[in-house]
């Protein structure tokens, strides 16, 4: 088994969630993943994860990301609607000026769609690497019983968003381009000029960025924090977009515990396990491992609902 360690921010949910998105990668890429977190006697707390390869699995996982393709995922027969602009007091960041290149496209058809019906905001993802792996992100849309967890609204698509972690954004192209001038690096960029740090590090490689799933709050903004509205201005804010695209992968099997109004738990666990009992721990509901858990409230931003920092719950670790 190969294991490797990263450096994450517990009191950050959205990292949090992002470890969950490694794990499940690399349980899909590799196999046989393992993970757990480790805070005892450490200045900064660590995210182990094994696999059953030699590699590095979160090189893989990073790998993975950097090359994949972004499809919509779409229930057969659905008909696009026509689109309805948002406006500003809808909280929504709208690119659509910067974004002409990540236009909706035609999608990829269905037979087990997982949501009653299609809505275009809301249609799934898949991440796509040829002779490799096919990964949907689509816990918004799973059809369960269980909360959804979207936090993005307006007129942004999960399409349009993980395009723009993954590919970065570009300005519309000028009469002589074919391609726009970059605006927001992202996944690719990053791992073309940062992959050390990437490997090593991969929730501290900051970059500006304008929509997103609203997971990471170091990224998070409202008009009153910022004493001016970043989105009116078209002002990026740094953040990572590693976080906020595993964070999605992540929730794919699993979700927090919301416990009140916009109240939210998770809890991380001592220890290597699997990754069906590492979705249980996640929850709090192993209660024989060693944990700790915390809770964070969901800020709003216009219909956005914003990832905050967390708060430990108790001065003591349950075991």
């Amino acid at each position: 088994m190969a294991e490797s360690t990263i450096p994450v921010d517990l009191f950050n949910p959205g990292q949090v969630f992002a470890c969950l998105g490694f794990m499940e990668l690399a349980d899909v890429l590799l196999g046989d993943a393992m993970a757990g977190f480790n805070w005892r006697n450490k200045a900064k707390a660590e995210f182990h994860l094994s696999a059953t390869e030699v590699e590095n699995p979160f090189e893989v996982v990073l790998d993975f990301l950097a090359s994949a393709t972004v499809e919509r995922i779409t229930p057969v027969g659905y008909v696009e609607l026509p689109k309805k602009k948002a406006g500003a007091e809808d909280g929504d960041d709208d690119e659509d000026d910067d974004e002409s290149e990540l236009d909706v496209a035609a999608g990829a058809f269905s037979e087990t769609f997982p949501a009653k019906e299609g809505d275009t905001t809301s249609l799934p993802v898949r991440l796509l690497v040829a002779d490799r792996a096919a990964i949907e992100v689509s816990h918004w849309a799973d059809g369960s019983a269980r909360d959804t967890f979207k936090l993005y609204a307006g007129n942004r698509s999960a399409e349009k968003i993980t395009k723009a972690m993954v590919n970065g954004v570009r300005k519309k192209p000028t009469k002589k381009q074919t391609i726009g001038d970059l605006k927001y690096q992202g996944i690719k960029q990053l791992w073309a000029e940062k992959k050390d740090d990437l490997v090593a590090n991969p929730f501290d490689v900051l970059t500006p960025l304008g929509g997103s799933f609203n997971f990471d709050p170091r990224g998070a903004w409202t008009a009153l924090d910022a004493g001016y509205s970043p989105n009116t201005q078209k002002h990026g804010v740094a953040a990572s977009p590693l976080v906020h695209l595993l964070a999605a992968c992540g929730l794919e099997h699993t979700r927090p515990v919301e416990f009140g109004v916009r109240q939210v738990r998770y809890c991380v666990w001592s220890g290597l396990l699997p990754v069906s009992l590492a979705r249980v721990a996640f929850q709090g509901h192993v209660p024989s491992l060693l944990t700790k858990h915390f809770r964070f409230e969901l800020a709003l931003s216009g219909k956005n609902k914003i990832v905050t920092f967390a708060q430990q719950e108790n001065n003591h670790e349950h075991q």
